[in-house]
């Protein structure tokens, strides 16, 4: 029934300024505004797919990643988004090394939130 549908991926955010900058400007994807008065932002991911971010002032977290970036130099990423003031998290027992990047259980990965609060990441595919 949706074999040939068009989807895309939507992310709830509590203030679109901060997402914009975020997104736009930290991250250094393009953002559009589709309608600012009802809150609508799209993101440009890499390889052609968009995301909504959409004004949600009831805004619920959830606590899993909601959006991997693939990237071909984990360490690379980390440092230039450390540079922009990312701060990467911490797990408690992951094997993470000095900049957050876990190493040795699949993908070399690094996790990071937005100012909505839902975790990114940034990681290198096998």
């Amino acid at each position: 029934m949706l074999g040939n549908a068009n989807s895309f991926h939507g992310l709830g955010v509590d203030d679109l300024q901060k997402a914009r900058e975020f997104y736009g400007e930290t991250l250094g994807l393009k953002v559009d505004v589709l309608d600012e008065q009802n809150g609508l932002l799209t993101l440009h991911r890499p390889g052609g797919e968009t995301t909504l971010l959409y004004r949600s002032p009831d805004l619920h977290v959830g606590n899993y990643t909601v959006l991997n970036f693939s990237v071909d130099d984990v360490d690379a990423a980390v440092d230039a988004l450390t540079a922009r003031g990312v701060e990467f998290l911490r797990y408690e027992g992951a094997p993470q090394d000095e900049k957050g990047i876990a190493r040795g259980n699949g993908p070399d990965i690094a996790w990071f939130k937005d100012p909505a609060g839902h975790t990114l990441s940034v990681l290198k595919e096998s």
